[in-house]
């Protein structure tokens, strides 16, 4: 390979890692306790997380997609098992990213809003679907990482 697009695929690995990352440490840091906390409790968390990441978060996926969409344009062998599973780990992590858009951050934008007078009465399973496709997400962002990781250093 040629040092230039050996440049790109690991930029490409390193901002896939940070939202992987994102996602797997939402996951491993709360989700798994989200039934021990209150509609309140839940409602300030949320408002914290989404202050937090909402506008880095949408910078880096999409830097993340430019740079994955690049590594494919760029990669030299396009008829080998490399250029099609950097086009696979790509549609894993839209797909998590859809998972985020279309159904996670829904959610968010209700949890936020809660106050203890206004939590709905479905908020149970509200914080149950969050929680499924949060899994997914994860599983979903995991995997294109993984795939990417693997076609980065073994071609």
């Amino acid at each position: 390979m040629h040092l230039t697009t050996d440049f790109l695929f690991i930029a490409a690995l390193f901002t896939l890692m940070l939202v992987c990352g994102v996602f797997w440490g939402l996951y491993f840091a709360l989700s798994r306790s989200y039934h021990l906390f209150t509609p309140g409790e839940l409602a300030k968390i949320a408002r914290t997380i989404v202050a937090n990441l909402e506008v880095p978060m949408r910078n880096i996926s999409l830097f993340c997609l430019a740079l994955m969409g690049l590594s494919i344009a760029f990669y030299p062998d396009k008829n080998s098992w490399g250029f099609y599973g950097m086009i696979a780990s790509l549609l894993l992590i839209i797909g998590s990213l859809v998972v985020t858009t279309a159904i996670e951050i829904p959610i968010n934008n209700q949890v936020v809003t809660w106050t203890n007078e206004t939590v709905p009465e479905n908020w149970q399973q509200l914080r149950g679907r969050w929680q499924y496709y949060n899994v997914v997400r994860v599983v979903l962002a995991l995997l294109s990482f993984a795939l990417f990781a693997t076609v980065i250093t073994v071609t």
